[in-house]
């Protein structure tokens, strides 16, 4: 009796030990961990990922002990099944995988086992249960994206509208710009079609056919637009309306006036002077700078050139170059043009001897004859206004002078018996001279 007395205190004695020994091991882990930061052991503050006020230490080792076995899945509400899997090795070369991230940081209810129970009506809402996490660490990004096209999309009841994991993905989010100067990085760029393909093929299929599509899927060329470049990464906006449709002149203007890129390519930069110096252009930026939000029958660039279908202008089947094909570009809004109507059209060419000559001519007559004709009147003007200067200060001189006083003439008396009359009337004529 005494022996099993013993025993039993040894045992109780031990077990305070061990649990001591723990406790203050867990509490030196914590205490050491900075706050919302990744350890040894895996430290997460609940509630966000740089602070809050309940630990947890929950491995990603420990979570992947199940959902690192390929096959593990659960069935939802309609039946359907729910991958659960995950690839270590994709999780450990991922961007939140190489900076230490847990698994609780994300899936931030989930740092017990048995887990609690988790509904969703089918994958799709599963996955969109999930979107709001990441605000917690990219609330910019986030915020860029509920004013977006997708988010108002997702706000009328579609679903399937992308969200973050829809183009990042989830378990395998890669960088995709650079950390040090922000730019994007050149792998990134070439992955973007295939990303929004996955929801616009059919546009994506447009895109690879044509001039910007083609450099880049085929030669790699990073140069060359692709989805975002027009259409923004977070922020999207709706293609259709009256502002992109009257601002996407700028768009293009982004590439096609930057003398550097367009030099590596033969293009010219004059496209965008050209156009808004043309009626279409015109009309088009007074719309934009008057009324932004009105619909125009204008065409902008690309009425003429295409959207994702671009192609370049010497191609014999589409190229505008073509007099057929840009007729055919003219009658959509002039059905009843001509054979040579186009001809009548200088497109983005400035007047030359070699381009349109006449045009070129004239304009060079009158950029002379203009300012010679203004030249010849200003200097008319200038020696008119010299000579009534000068007169009027040479009188103001003259009159200024006094008048010269008058000098009696003395008469001498006529002597006796001369004749005088001849002698009397030369000194009358004298008086009267100088009287």
């Amino acid at each position: 009796m005494m022996a099993a007395r013993k025993h039993l205190f040894i045992y109780l004695v031990g077990t305070v030990l061990i649990t001591l020994v723990s406790i203050v091991f867990i509490v030196i882990n914590v205490a050491a961990a900075p706050s919302g930061q990744v350890t040894s052991g895996i430290s997460y503050q609940q509630g966000s990922p740089t602070g809050g006020n309940v630990s947890l230490i929950v491995s990603n080792e420990t979570c992947l002990g199940c959902h690192g076995t390929p096959g593990i899945s659960m069935q939802l509400e309609n039946g359907e099944t729910l991958d659960l899997y995950v690839d270590p090795q994709a999780y450990a070369a991922s961007i939140h995988g190489q900076d230490g991230y847990a698994c609780v940081q994300c899936h931030t209810n989930l740092g017990e086992y048995p887990h609690p129970e988790f509904k969703a009506s089918d994958p799709r809402d599963a996955t969109l249960q999930l979107t709001g996490v990441c605000d917690r660490c990219h609330s910019g990004q986030y915020t860029l994206t509920m004013d977006s096209v997708h988010a108002a999309a997702q706000a009328e009841g579609k679903r399937e509208a992308a969200v973050c994991s829809d183009c990042h993905g989830s378990h395998n989010v890669q960088q995709w710009t650079d950390p040090d100067t922000g730019e994007l990085l050149p792998q990134a760029r070439l992955n973007i079609p295939l990303t929004c393909a996955q929801c616009h093929n059919a546009i994506y299929q447009k895109y690879v056919n044509s001039v910007h599509g083609a450099a880049l899927t085929e030669e790699a060329n990073t140069d060359v637009p692709t989805c975002i470049d027009c259409h923004g990464v977070h922020n999207i906006g709706n293609p259709t309306t009256a502002a992109f449709r009257l601002n996407s002149p700028q768009l293009c203007a982004t590439c096609h006036t930057n003398p550097e890129l367009m030099d590596k390519y033969g293009i010219s930069t004059d496209v965008l002077n050209t156009y808004i110096s043309d009626f279409h252009g015109t009309t088009v930026t007074l719309f934009e700078k008057q009324s932004p939000d009105a619909q125009t029958n204008k065409p902008v660039c690309y009425d003429c050139h295409g959207v994702h279908d671009i192609s370049k202008v010497d191609d014999p089947n589409t190229g505008l170059q073509m007099q057929e094909n840009l007729l055919a570009r003219c009658k959509v809004c002039h059905p009843d043009a001509t054979r040579n109507f186009p001809a009548a059209w200088m497109s983005h060419y400035i007047p030359s001897a070699s381009h349109f000559p006449a045009v070129y001519y004239v304009n060079l007559f009158y950029s002379l004859f203009i300012p010679g004709v203004l030249g010849f009147m200003l200097v008319l003007v200038g020696l008119d206004v010299g000579h009534s200067v000068y007169v009027k200060t040479r009188h103001k001189g003259q009159s200024a002078k006094p008048a010269p006083e008058s000098v009696p003439t003395e008469v001498t008396p006529p002597e006796p018996g001369a004749d005088n009359t001849t002698e009397q009337g030369d000194q009358l004529t004298e008086e009267v001279t100088h009287g």
